[in-house]
């Protein structure tokens, strides 16, 4: 990374920096496939209570998604903007 002073065309300022909202959309959307496919294999293998722990975190993610959505939502609102996609 370099030192000194920031570009001019960079998005994030000290006074507003720029938001991680969609880098934790994607981590979230990651966690969620991949923690869902690991309850089920771990489901049709027997191990029941790995199962429920891996679904719990699966539905932890769900959760964590709608939340980002929510404040995506609100920043777009607030700047103006419309926020209809998915990733932006």
């Amino acid at each position: 990374m370099p030192i000194g002073a920031q570009p001019r065309n960079a998005q994030g300022t000290v006074g507003h920096p720029y938001s991680a909202l969609n880098l934790r959309l994607i981590l979230a959307t990651i966690g969620l496939l991949g923690f869902t496919a690991l309850a089920v294999i771990l489901g049709l293998h027997g191990l029941i209570f790995a199962a429920v722990v891996a679904g719990i975190v699966a539905g932890t993610a769900v959760v964590d998604i709608v939340v980002i959505q929510l404040r995506r939502r609100q920043r777009a609102r607030d700047e103006g903007g419309d926020d209809h996609s998915i990733f932006e």
